[in-house]
């Protein structure tokens, strides 16, 4: 930059088309069950070469005993007249039959068994497995991906292939069922029909398929086409348990419909699959969840040339602390009203590594502060892995704190300890507000230090998709980029909150999302950060 204060255009990214997770699993805790899988393949191997050196053995003495058999008891008595053969035979069945017993006996499968016993404490449990296939469905809707892209590995910024067989698919439609999530069970059965009628190899039966299709078809509300479906399940099977039970209450139902509405027949559904789009999504406990996740997608962003005129870049010495003066930081305006900047260089490649290194032996699953009791509670829509880090743990997280303190000009005294955080694929934390609002009076009681005032978001990592940081009131989608940071205020010089500050971290299609955030409290601001009557910046 030429200047010390320069007009910009800021660089607002089209977002790439961040879920297995997600998962609860960290993906280094992922990475992990990789080689972990690799090992048990080749203890799987050693057993199997135990197991074919064991069968050569018993081979060799069956077709030695064959011989032998075939010899003696084309005449008996004429082989037993030999002393050697008399010997041999006694000698055989006492001891040469009780080791081939004992070799029979032998379990090669020993090893391998211990194997899988020692690293079993490690496996996913069946609360992980749903997640992951709750981690697809979200990435979906998210970002407007049919089940086919899914199927056949194809997302966006993807180098690796990956695809869904027929049983996967319908694994994920049982998954949905499960939950009375008809909407999702309809995508995924479908396409483990579509693959199934590709004729894809599978061990599911189509009957079982239909069975669960229909039903969520009719629990979707289409009844023509759960009639017509459920026909094509009673044609495959027709002493199906349920098929003809369900086809004449669908096919009643129906004629109930139409006589209601003075019809008197309605076209057959078509055969045509069901596709992203046939059914609309049912709403939930998310009031924006449309814009949300469209500024996910990059769509809906508010940003006018009017506005990208107000933004700046700036070096910004922190009101010429003596930290900064020789070094100033790099600022960058995000948004004018309220008022986002972004700082660059805010972390090294070094420190990020050693707060990683120190966060992960204790990242677990992120809490949320209950409003009504103040308790820290896990939630479905905060999908991520977090630890928090003192400063005295190490310098690194000492130095990162004062120079929190040193850009933002507020004191982090009263502040929280250093969030890290870690976004899986599928990770994502719903719109909220960092700060509690008035009916929300005992959320940070208990620490004593007033509400946030401001929260600082440090990025620790590139993101191959999705992962943005998007403020749906005012439609600005924030991308992250390793090694920058965020900064915003939560309250208005009154104390008020500002409403408009509410966002949320979009789910992770590619790759893997680390930050850490710093939130600062009111306490301890009253001459850094004066008060005023006035709602404003």
């Amino acid at each position: 930059r030429g200047g010390y204060v320069l007009s910009i255009s800021l660089r607002f990214h089209l977002l790439k088309s961040n879920c297995f997770f997600s998962l609860n699993l960290l993906l280094g805790q992922m990475t992990d069950l990789i080689y972990t899988e690799k090992e048990l393949v080749q203890s799987l191997k050693e057993y199997i070469k135990a197991e074919e050196s064991k069968l050569d053995a018993v081979k060799s003495w069956a077709n030695k005993l064959d011989v032998l058999t075939r010899a003696s008891t084309l005449d008996p008595e004429g082989y037993l007249a030999h002393p050697v053969n008399a010997y041999k035979l006694m000698k055989r069945l006492n001891t040469e039959w009780s080791e081939l017993e004992s070799l029979v006996l032998q379990d090669p499968s020993d090893g391998f068994i211990s194997n899988m016993t020692v690293h079993r404490q490690y496996f996913p449990d069946q609360e992980d497995e749903k997640g992951a296939a709750k981690a697809l469905m979200r990435l979906q809707d998210t970002y407007k991906l049919d089940s086919e892209s899914f199927a056949r590995g194809k997302l966006p910024g993807m180098h690796h292939n990956a695809i869904l067989t027929v049983d996967d698919c319908y694994d994920m439609g049982k998954t949905a069922y499960n939950e009375a999530d008809y909407y999702h069970a309809v995508l995924w059965m479908q396409q483990a029909l579509r693959q199934m009628d590709a004729e894809e190899e599978h061990v599911v039966s189509k009957a079982d398929v239909l069975d669960y299709l229909s039903y969520s078809v009719y629990q979707m509300g289409d009844l023509p086409r759960a009639i017509e479906l459920t026909r094509r399940l009673v044609a495959i099977d027709s002493s199906h348990q349920r098929a003809g039970g369900n086809l004449r209450y669908f096919e009643k139902l129906l004629s109930k419909q139409l006589n209601e509405l003075n019809q008197e027949g309605q076209e057959p559904a078509t055969e045509e699959p069901i596709q992203l789009g046939t059914y609309k999504r049912p709403k939930d406990y998310l009031p924006e969840r449309e814009i949300y996740e469209a500024l996910c997608r990059g769509e809906g962003v508010k940003m006018t040339t009017e506005r990208r005129s107000r933004l700046y870049c700036r070096y910004h010495d922190g009101n010429r602390n003596p930290r900064l003066l020789l070094q100033p930081m790099k600022e960058e305006d995000e948004w004018d009203s309220p008022h986002i900047v972004r700082y660059l260089n805010a972390l090294s490649d070094q420190e990020i590594e050693k707060i990683k290194e120190l966060a992960k032996p204790r990242l677990a699953r992120a809490t949320v502060r209950d409003p009504i009791t103040g308790i820290l509670t896990t939630a479905n829509y905060r999908v991520s892995k977090s630890a928090w880090l003192e400063g005295e743990e190490d310098p690194v997280i000492e130095r990162v704190n004062q120079r929190i303190e040193d850009i933002t000009g507020l004191t982090t005294q009263t502040a929280e300890l250093l969030q890290i955080a870690n976004y899986g694929v599928g990770g994502q934390y719903e719109p909220h507000f960092d700060f509690s609002r008035k009916e929300e009076p005992d959320a940070f009681k208990t620490l004593g230090t007033g509400n946030r005032v401001a929260t600082f978001l440090n990025y620790m990592s590139d993101v191959e998709a999705g992962g943005a940081t998007v403020f749906p009131d005012f439609g600005a989608a924030i991308y992250p980029k390793k090694g920058t940071a965020v900064f915003w205020y939560n309250l208005f010089r009154s104390g008020e909150g500002d409403y408009r500050t509410r966002h949320a971290a979009c789910p992770v299609l590619v790759g893997s999302k680390w930050v850490s955030n710093k939130w600062i409290h009111e306490r301890g601001q009253e001459f850094r950060r004066p008060c005023g009557l006035t709602e404003v910046d």
